[in-house]
């Protein structure tokens, strides 16, 4: 009998601090959660009021809904000029899953995917517990913590895959039009397939995120619902897949997660037209990074990625501490205000880098503020 190796999983640490923060709220602590990407908001109104009609009219069951498809297609056509058939989108069960069926479809175990370092946790133990290896490329300062054309081209050997996400988690980074260009470039001269994360599209400061379809119509892109349209709870994502993988991808969403939410999917076809009270949501954000980068001088946390999009601030702490899980920990405990470590996003360099989530309202943002401006400035001074 041959004895197989079980593919080792790395916990997602945020996911401990959360726990910490609700034991300490149920003991009466105040408790401001920003140690998360979800957004403080609910579903657009509309949405929840089509949920509540359907709830009441459709007994439900497994179902893809056209309807939602040929939305999503047509919003790629109308956001980006990207033309896609509405047979190529594929309805999941939130993000995470389209991710697994997109590295399920393109890669066989062994299989080399590269990666930026920092980036989300999960795309690093996704493809480890699918027995592929990440191919993780520091990317620091420099390179605006994001994969350069330079960066992939010198990879020797060449990777099998590539992830990109643009705007980025944790760093909110986006990479320019130009540079994913040159990116599509290198990954058609060497044959690297592309899965591009853009969950966070819609949520930019200033610019704009463009769709990897505009410059490689044959990579997979992972979207979501849960961030800009303020869903996460509903746990409906799709894929977008060349038409060549139309099977394979069906067959996989079949047997591994049968069908998105069928009211989750009623709400969603309402919710792509409640843009003004979304683009609402984008301001409440927009204000609470200008809060977050005014004050984070204040705090001693100079070093930071430009969050050009999604929620993150990703910040230098190193010179506090060596122990990033250490000091969110003891903020927690002493302030309230839940953080994620970096260790969660860049198992190298992560200790001495921290998380701030910003999706929070204001007033929670100011309040937060307010409470780590003296805790930071006590660990400076003990670090003096």
């Amino acid at each position: 009998m041959t004895t197989q190796t079980i593919a080792e999983v790395e916990p997602f640490h945020a996911i401990a601090l959360s726990r910490i923060a609700h034991d300490l709220k149920a003991q009466g602590q105040d408790i401001i959660h920003m140690e998360f990407g979800q957004p403080s908001t609910g579903a657009p109104a509309a949405a929840i009021a089509e949920a509540h009609r359907v709830l009441d009219a459709d007994p439900m069951g497994y179902w893809e809904s056209t309807g939602l498809k040929e939305r999503i297609a047509r919003a790629y056509r109308e956001d980006y000029g990207a033309e896609i058939d509405p047979e190529q989108v594929m309805l999941t069960c939130g993000a995470s899953p389209a991710l697994v069926m997109a590295l399920s479809c393109l890669f066989a175990p062994g299989a080399r995917v590269a990666l930026a370092r920092p980036g989300y946790v999960a795309y690093r133990n996704t493809l480890k517990s699918l027995y592929l290896e990440p191919v993780e490329m520091a990317c620091g300062a420099a390179e605006r913590y994001q994969v350069t054309a330079a960066a992939l081209d010198a990879l020797d050997p060449a990777p099998d895959g590539l992830i990109v996400a643009s705007p980025a988690n944790p760093t909110g980074t986006i990479i320019t039009p130009e540079e994913m260009e040159a990116i599509a470039e290198v990954c058609r001269r060497k044959g690297i397939r592309v899965i591009a994360d853009e969950i966070y599209h819609g949520i930019t400061y200033g610019t704009s995120a463009h769709t990897i379809l505009q410059h490689l119509p044959e990579a997979l892109v992972v979207d979501s619902f849960s961030k800009y349209y303020s869903m996460a709870g509903w746990r409906l994502g799709w894929l977008v897949v060349p038409e060549a993988l139309i099977p394979a991808a069906r067959a996989r969403m079949g047997n591994l997660f049968l069908t998105p939410p069928s009211l989750a999917q009623h709400a969603a076809l309402v919710a792509f037209d409640c843009r003004d009270e979304l683009q609402g949501h984008v301001a409440t954000y927009t204000r609470n990074r200008e809060l977050l980068l005014a004050a984070l001088p204040a705090m001693g946390l100079g070093r930071i990625a430009p969050p050009d999009g999604a929620f993150y601030i990703w910040a230098d702490v190193g010179h506090l501490t060596n122990d990033s899980y250490e000091l969110c920990e003891a903020l927690l405990r002493e302030t309230g205000v839940a953080t994620a470590p970096g260790i969660d996003f860049d198992p190298v360099e992560g200790h001495r880098f921290m998380r701030f989530s910003f999706a929070v309202s204001t007033p929670l943002i100011e309040e937060a503020i307010a409470r780590m401006i003296p805790w930071f400035a006590a660990r400076v001074g003990q670090g003096e």
